[in-house]
């Protein structure tokens, strides 16, 4: 049997090298690659390690041609440059290669219009799905997610029944957070990035988590220690803790909303001769990956973005394929919350044992 090479001369390795040497089927590697249930996962390594060795890649349009799929899906994100929705992009690129998918990545660039664009443009016509960040609609805009193509929505923004969604605890991981700083001995707990008014979104959410830590330590609230900011980047984490500082109030713990924040609070507490964590210990939220550059390290909450992509990806290509991603409760929609995690670094003290809360 002639060996099969690329453009460029290249041996291109086949799924039957695959199935030779990890000892199966044909069939079977095709299940794998196609991601359909009722496979061994000691079956699944096999296979998966011999395509790891033998540097096996989908043979895209072939399956595209026998499917009228375009083997593309869309990411929808609000910004590229935050580094959560980076990492995130990255992950679900990640994810998505390994079912044979590639990704577009559309910003929405914080604009409304730009969010109702990605649900409904033309670009729709290039992907067979699409994964979905919105920052600005909200819970009064469920009709825009009716749409006829497989969407998995991710973020707190909206709460629907329509379409599949993965989400993160963000109620759960502030709480955790401010638990954590008061288990620290801290009790004038500030927390950064404060959103007026909203009812629904991660900054809502992650704020209703700091109130109900500091109730159920039995802290009193004060309401001179929440901070509002519109974005969340470092520059508004400097301009924030500012703020504060310029207020009179001096805290000895601080929640940001998030790492950027977090980033911006530590620069304007060590400006102003505060030693981080001796005088104010500082928590963000997203565990990114610059957060163990800091100096000192940032403690963070690690929302589980490995496990939003993997599911985002694996329930959209179910989707995609016709199967049912919701084996559970077949016919409704795939609803997920993924668990979150307190990392500990440098910029928080160590918990006091005689402190409950």
């Amino acid at each position: 049997m002639s060996r099969q090479t690329g453009s460029n001369g290249e041996h291109v390795v086949t799924m039957r090298e695959v199935a030779k040497a990890a000892g199966v089927s044909i069939k079977t590697v095709s299940n794998v690659v196609n991601d359909y249930e009722f496979v061994s996962q000691a079956t699944r390594d096999k296979v998966n390690k011999a395509i790891d060795e033998l540097g096996y890649t989908v043979n895209v349009s072939a399956r595209n041609l026998r499917t009228g799929q375009t083997g593309i899906i869309g990411l929808a994100i609000p910004d590229l440059q935050m580094p959560y929705f980076a990492q995130l992009s990255s992950l679900v690129i990640e994810e998505a290669k390994k079912l044979g998918l590639r990704v577009i990545v559309e910003p929405t660039l914080y604009s409304r219009e730009g969010e109702i664009d990605a649900l409904h443009g033309s670009q729709q016509t290039m992907i067979d799905g699409l994964i979905y960040s919105p920052l600005e609609l909200d819970q009064d805009d469920v009709d825009q997610l009716k749409v006829d193509y497989p969407l998995v929505l991710i973020g707190e923004r909206i709460f629907t029944d329509l379409v599949d969604h993965i989400a993160t605890e963000n109620v759960e991981g502030a709480k955790r957070a401010t638990s954590y700083l008061l288990q620290t001995g801290c009790r004038r707990v500030a927390v950064v990035g404060v959103h007026p008014g909203e009812k629904v979104g991660s900054a809502a959410l992650r704020y209703r988590g700091y109130r109900e830590a500091l109730e159920e330590a039995g802290v009193e609230f004060d309401e001179r220690l929440v901070v509002s900011s519109g974005m969340w980047h470092r520059s508004d984490g400097v301009k924030a803790m500012n703020s504060l500082f310029d207020s009179g109030v001096i805290p000895d713990g601080v929640v940001a909303l998030n790492d950027m924040l977090a980033s911006g609070v530590m620069h304007a507490i060590q400006m102003h001769d505060y030693r981080i964590p001796e005088d104010i210990s500082v928590i963000g939220f997203d565990n990114s990956d610059d957060s163990q550059y800091l100096s000192p390290a940032l403690t963070s909450i690690d929302p589980g973005l490995e496990a939003v992509a993997r599911l985002s990806v694996k329930v959209l290509k179910e989707r995609i394929d016709g199967r049912e991603p919701n084996g559970e409760h077949p016919g409704r929609k795939v609803f997920r919350k993924v668990s979150s995690s307190l990392v500990m670094r440098q910029s928080t003290k160590l918990p006091q044992e005689s402190l409950v809360v």
